[in-house]
């Protein structure tokens, strides 16, 4: 039984991954802006999980307390992020956005050495010097070759500081709310705050012809519910240690897909940098959980 649920785990992360990796695909093929695509995905999702999170609402007294705040918080990096990066893909390819939108781990790790002043080992600095290194790679060979993609790969660094805020407030709200809750209440939050987004920057959230509605559920279902909810089920029976350091085969499938889907080949410079960058993000994931006692769930 219990290797069954270890298989199950595994197969539910190489689900999630390859969910998500469609996530840039998804933003292309809409052909609409980027930040109305986040919130069809966000809004649509919440309806769609709600005959699984309405059960919960009295399980959960966690719901009426201060601890809201934390799910809720985590909504609004949500939006702040995939506004960002979706916005991103405008000016980049989709495997440097997602490369460096996924530098979270590095600025989780910081912002745990600075504010919660917890020990950061050698190793660490050594991957973060190299996935910076890495970074640096992309956007300066960028920045002098094409500087519009320059623009959306310092668009998608900075996804990467949202991104480790939803981290954040998803490790304090995880321990008051199970998954299909805190997904549902972030999903909320996010939504509103990407209506709000749109309004602000004059998005038209109507006139889109039918492709591109197919388009925003299929993010809703692949990109955001399969995506987060395969993770969910991973962490539920496999240590951060497994999932995390796995997950940075995130960008390597995004650029797989992109070939052939986009017909978006990376240069030698922006794969080297890839590279390079991929090799100091697992280092700072293996650094950052080997000095944390990890208890998976049941």
């Amino acid at each position: 039984m219990i290797q069954n649920k270890t298989l199950l785990a595994y197969l539910a992360l190489g689900t999630g991954i390859l969910a998500l990796s469609f996530s840039a695909m998804f933003v292309r093929w809409a052909n609409a802006p980027g930040p109305v695509t986040a919130f069809y995905r966000l809004f649509f999702s919440t309806f769609l999980l709600l005959p699984f999170f309405a059960p919960r609402i009295r399980m959960n007294s966690a719901i009426a307390s201060p601890s809201i705040a934390f799910p809720l918080l985590a909504g609004i990096f949500t939006a702040l992020d995939l506004g960002l990066w979706t916005a991103s893909l405008t000016y980049t390819t989709a495997s440097n956005a997602t490369l460096l939108g996924n530098t979270a781990p590095l600025w989780v790790a910081l912002g745990a050495w600075l504010i919660l002043k917890q020990k950061l080992t050698p190793v660490f600095w050594r991957g973060l010097v190299l996935a910076l290194l890495g970074a640096a790679l992309i956007m300066g060979t960028d920045f002098i070759l094409h500087p519009r993609f320059g623009i959306g790969d310092a668009m998608a660094v900075t996804t990467g500081l949202f991104y480790a805020g939803y981290f954040l407030c998803t490790e304090k709200s995880r321990v008051h709310f199970d998954a299909v809750s805190h997904i549902w209440i972030v999903g909320v939050s996010a939504s509103i705050s990407l209506f709000v987004i749109n309004m602000v920057l004059h998005y038209p959230l109507s006139g889109y012809p039918a492709q591109t509605w197919l388009i925003f559920l299929a993010t809703a279902v692949v990109s955001q519910l399969i995506g987060y909810i395969s993770l969910a089920y991973a962490l539920g029976h496999l240590p951060a240690s497994v999932v995390s350091p796995t997950m940075i085969l995130q960008p390597v499938v995004t650029t797989l897909l992109a070939i052939p889907l986009l017909g978006e080949v990376p240069g030698i410079w922006q794969g080297a940098g890839g590279a390079l960058a991929l090799v100091g993000i697992y280092i700072v994931n293996q650094s950052h959980n080997q000095s944390q006692v990890e208890t998976p769930n049941a």
